[in-house]
């Protein structure tokens, strides 16, 4: 089966909406680490949901061009060791933090409330006599399967000559060879 399914729009509630909408918002870790190659723009920490430490990253990035462009020597380094210390961190960070957004994402929708039962819904009452005609079928629908035998009516009658017969185990493997054996032995002394 393809990922048709995932494009599918179920407007209520159940497990399958929820499993459509949970597959269309989980994060990937291929995506992650895409995003990371870009990381002087702090896109891979957009991706993951921490918006206020990714846009240190575009801070830090112009900072160092700023260091680079303003002052003289060497200083542009420290802004940008720093930033690169940190991608190297974000490395290490990404596979933690997929897991968790994934986790926290997984319990904000199975946890969440169900939706409201359908208009005019009013529950089951044990006591109406609605309920005790459900009963009643029920229990004479058990009544007839529990009448009935694998792959018979219930119209067959169970006393009859040969339901002993039918009822008895099927021979085994051996018991067929030894059964076989003697028909063979028969047939080979009526011919002679």
């Amino acid at each position: 089966m393809g990922k048709a399914w995932r494009e599918l729009d179920l407007k209520g509630g159940g497990l399958q909406a929820v499993n459509a909408l949970l597959a269309a918002m989980l994060r990937s870790r291929r995506k992650a680490y895409a995003a990371w190659l870009l990381f002087p723009l702090g896109l891979h920490r957009f991706y993951l949901g921490v918006p206020r430490s990714a846009l240190l990253f575009p801070l830090f990035t112009a900072l160092t061009l700023l260091t680079a462009l303003l002052l003289p020597g060497q200083w542009w380094l420290l802004p940008l060791l720093a930033l690169l210390g940190w991608a190297a961190y974000d490395l290490y960070w990404i596979e933690r933090r997929v897991t968790a957004f994934n986790k926290e994402l997984r319990m904000r929708l199975f946890l969440r409330k169900g939706h409201a039962p359908p208009r005019n819904y009013r529950g089951r009452y044990a006591g109406s006599d609605e309920a005790k005609r459900l009963e009643e079928d029920l229990a004479e629908y058990q009544a007839l399967k529990e009448r009935e035998r694998a792959g018979h009516g219930s119209d067959t009658d169970a006393t009859d000559a040969g339901s002993a017969e039918a009822r008895r185990r099927a021979p085994s493997f051996s018991e067929q060879e030894a059964m076989l054996r003697e028909l063979s032995r028969r047939r080979g002394h009526k011919s002679r």
